[in-house]
């Protein structure tokens, strides 16, 4: 009998989507398990693509994407980041975030080759270096007031199969953002191991230290130069509220690029058309919506702070970036199994901590990007649930 490949096999199912999936099937859930606001995309960026279908954008585009979004973003990037990039050789447009990064992960590692990541995180950069028949090596980031980095435990994981750091700032599920002394230390190690270092930087605008001025949070791109070995992945899925548009890009050293290019022909040809159009008017004029959302979104953060503080036994670090709060409840050591009856006694869906991988278990992240019409019960739900022992 013929077999499904062992390299997929390997690759596990997102208990996400598992629990989500139960979620689904049931009525009058208040959904906080995804990354993403139930904001509806803004109208100026759907007129945009419509204008964009008019206008006969339905036809394919380069690999790389349409020459005119490749320049915004590098636009984007001298503005927002302070740094230069070459749009027609540093940059690669894709469907999604989700799919730059399976660029970056492809390009860089073959069958037998091990990447470090740095975890609780978003589980699909260890499920795509599965994908590539190579090995992730969880490295779980230490709570000691905030998330940090445990260098001493990158130096002892690397090993001669080491290629690739994978690493998310803001992070996805803990709110960690890497401060430029952390960047600097993750790119020196990179350096003197010879890897390639990839940063999933796609909350990179919800950052709450530079909320007020509309400042990201720095990117690994202000501290590399030309000739280093950096990957940043990003998406226009989390500050324009276009997680269904599927649209992302992927900035890197141009050899990489290149490649990436390529193997877009062979993966989806191009991100859509039009999308693409849409792309370049958020970008161009997003910064106005923006300022409202992250508004709206620190009300909801420290309505999160507030409510999951005054539970006995619950941790919750402060989150630095992102939408997510990741609350560690004392005694929890099933995730899945606390999340499920949260679902089922209660009808709030959450994603389990066991989902982001070493170092999540006994946690809960809850997205606090939904209106607060759905937060605010939810989180009441979660309080009553919390101290009724569960």
């Amino acid at each position: 009998m013929a077999h499904i490949a062992s390299s997929v096999e390997r690759v596990p199912h997102s208990r996400i989507r598992e629990l989500a999936e139960i979620a689904m099937r049931m009525d009058g859930v208040l959904r906080l398990y995804f990354g993403e606001s139930n904001q509806p995309t803004p109208e100026y960026i759907k007129q945009a693509a419509w204008r964009a279908m008019e206008e006969g954008y339905t036809f394919y585009t380069e690999n790389a994407g349409l020459p005119s979004l490749r320049r915004a973003i590098a636009t984007h990037h001298r503005l927002r980041q302070n740094v230069e990039l070459d749009p027609e050789t540093e940059i690669v447009v894709t469907a999604s975030g989700v799919q730059a990064l399976h660029m970056g992960i492809r390009t860089v590692l073959d069958p037998g080759d091990e990447a470090l990541v740095l975890t609780p995180a978003w589980p699909n950069g260890a499920s795509i270096v599965a994908m590539a028949n190579a090995r992730a090596v969880e490295v779980p980031q230490p709570l000691n007031g905030r998330y940090s980095i445990d260098f001493p435990a990158l130096e002892a994981a690397v090993n001669p199969r080491t290629r690739l750091l994978v690493y998310i700032s803001p992070s996805n599920p803990l709110g960690w953002v890497a401060t430029e002394e952390e960047q600097r230390q993750l790119l020196d190690f990179a350096r003197r191991h010879d890897l390639w270092l990839l940063a999933d930087e796609v909350y990179d605008r919800l950052y709450w230290k530079g909320a007020e001025a509309l400042q990201p949070a720095p990117s690994i791109l202000r501290l590399a130069t030309r000739q280093d070995a950096v990957m940043v992945v990003q998406s226009f899925s989390k500050s324009y509220c276009m997680t269904g548009w599927r649209l992302g890009y992927l900035v890197s050293r141009r050899d990489a690029i290149s490649k990436a290019t390529q193997l877009n022909e062979f993966v989806v040809s191009h991100a859509p058309s039009f999308t693409q159009k849409a792309g370049e008017t958020a970008l161009a004029e997003g910064e106005a919506p923006l300022r409202e959302m992250l508004a709206r979104l620190r009300q909801n953060r420290d309505l999160c702070l507030e409510a999951l503080g005054a539970v006995p036994g619950v941790t919750v670090p402060a989150p630095e970036g992102a939408f997510y709060v990741f609350p560690r409840i004392d005694g929890a050591s099933d995730s899945f199994a606390l999340a499920k009856r949260l679902l089922l006694e209660t009808r709030v869906g959450v994603a389990p901590g066991v989902a982001f991988g070493a170092g999540g278990e006994g946690s809960l992240r809850i997205c606090y990007a939904a209106s607060l019409e759905v937060l605010e019960p939810a989180l009441e739900r979660i309080q009553k649930f919390l101290r009724a022992g569960a």
